[in-house]
């Protein structure tokens, strides 16, 4: 009989299904009004009710209690007992009435390989229900489901382990088919948040003078984007050089986090995760739940693996934002260059044509080869980065100033008409004057609105360089007669 119930067992993988059979089995030779299956974590001694059955009922509660206050864990040896008053039992099955409650309680703990996987337990409502003979054989079935546990845990966990792979393959392929820095961060809170169920999700980037950023989040728990903290040097060992995770629970004080965090943080529970880039700490993952939650080590194994792929994902497109920055920007002036400008300029082109107001402005600085030849080309540099800067000033996000070349500059003033652009000269002009460097040289400048006709970008600039030309030539030095 036993070797038929083993056989059953060990062929049945699935945990469900594989708790019902041991019941079923352990029905056939033991009487089992009450039975029940609990499972045991010994690293945090809770044991979790994954199966009972009450006169045929069965369910899956999932309640869970103290697994040291159990003999049969405890001792890791089975357990007969006579109930003379029913709370003694860890585990009762028919409280609900006051004249059947269990009497007669027979345990014996799920052993493999000498680690104490669980219990089961069979229960009556009888007194002197069970018997030694009886015992002896629910310890010979519990020796046989801690094998077919064991079986079922391994296959359980290769399952998820696969589930887990295809899920992180699947992600770091989202992540890798862009280098758009916002739209990687943008898939990475949104991944996050779906690993581990969380209300709220996001993604810190550290900043070189030590303070953490709030780069991008999600859900309802989410910290506003842009929030920054001081990041302390405890936290920054413990994420940096232990690469380990920070656990957040309001019921806790954790000295690791930062006053400024606790006071801004409206979730119960969180944690943090290091984005590592080799040795490097470039930031963390958080994830936060609005409910009391404690993190089970496969939750943080599955966000410290995908914080590999979101470190590799985030560096990778920081590398191509700094390269993009670069080709499109003028060294020394830091202000976009003509290419940036060209790719500007035709879109709002574009727009002029359907009907929004477009203004181009060239800038030259008078007699900048003088001055760089008399003052040498220190000197020169200072005042063109000068300049850069007083038009970067006066220029609205919405609009461009650019370097064009040499010594000339581009506005290119979106939805706004010649006579705007006129006050923008002015604007910069008096910008100019208050700028030390600035002080030895004039500028003069040459404005063109878009005009119905005009067939390219170039021939709105056409039109603004014959305006130039025109100001320089009679020494107008800005403002040409609207």
């Amino acid at each position: 009989m036993l070797l038929d119930i083993g056989r059953i067992l060990t062929g049945t993988l699935e945990a469900d299904e594989l708790y019902r059979t041991i019941y079923e089995q352990a029905s056939r030779v033991l009487e089992t009004t009450g039975f029940y299956i609990s499972l045991y974590d010994e690293e945090r001694d809770r044991a979790t009710v994954v199966f009972y059955a009450d006169r045929g009922e069965i369910g899956r509660p999932g309640t869970t209690y103290r697994g040291s206050e159990s003999r049969a864990i405890r001792e890791a040896r089975p357990v007969l007992e006579e109930l003379e008053a029913p709370e003694r039992a860890i585990m009762l099955l028919g409280a609900d009435s006051d004249e059947e409650v269990t009497r007669s309680v027979m345990a014996a703990p799920l052993l493999h390989e000498g680690n104490v996987l669980g219990v089961i337990s069979a229960q009556s409502y009888r007194s002197a229900a069970y018997t030694a003979d009886d015992l002896e054989l629910l310890l010979a079935i519990s020796d046989l489901a801690g094998v077919a546990v064991s079986n079922a845990r391994t296959v359980q966990e290769l399952e998820r382990q696969r589930r887990e792979s295809e899920q992180l393959e699947s992600i770091a392929r989202a992540l890798a088919s862009s280098l758009e820095l916002t739209e990687v961060l943008e898939r990475i809170v949104g991944a996050t948040q779906n690993l581990v169920s969380a209300d709220g999700a996001g993604v810190w980037l550290l900043r070189p003078d030590m303070r953490a950023e709030v780069a991008m989040t999600a859900g309802e728990l989410a910290l506003p984007t842009g929030t920054t903290i001081p990041v302390p040097e405890a936290l920054y060992r413990t994420m940096a050089r232990d690469r380990r995770p920070v656990m957040f629970d309001h019921s806790e004080h954790n000295a690791l986090i930062p006053d400024e965090i606790r006071r801004l943080v409206r979730a119960e529970s969180g944690i943090a995760v290091p984005l590592l880039l080799e040795s490097e700490l470039i930031g963390a993952l958080s994830v936060s739940h609005g409910t009391a939650r404690e993190y089970l080590a496969d939750d943080v194994r599955l966000l410290e693996r995908f914080a590999v792929h979101a470190a590799l994902a985030v560096s990778n497109a920081r590398l191509h934002e700094q390269v993009r920055f670069l080709s499109l920007t003028d060294p020394l002036t830091e202000l976009p260059n003509r290419r940036h400008m060209q790719i500007f300029l035709e879109k709002e082109f574009a727009a002029a044509e359907r009907g929004r107001a477009l203004t181009v402005i060239l800038y030259d600085l008078d007699d900048f080869k003088v001055f760089n030849d008399a003052q040498g080309h220190q000197a020169g540099d200072r005042v063109l980065r000068a300049f850069g800067r007083a038009l970067a000033g006066e220029t609205r996000a919405m609009n461009l100033a650019a370097r064009y070349g040499g010594d000339e500059f581009i506005s290119i003033l979106s939805d706004t008409d010649y006579e705007g652009g006129a006050m923008h000269i002015g604007r910069v002009l008096k910008a100019m004057r208050r700028h030390p460097d600035l002080a030895p040289l004039a500028v003069s400048a040459g404005i063109a609105s878009y005009e119905t006709g005009m067939a390219s970008p170039e021939d709105l600039i056409r039109r603004a360089d014959e305006s130039l030309y025109v100001a320089k030539s009679s020494r107008g030095r800005g403002i040409p007669t609207p």
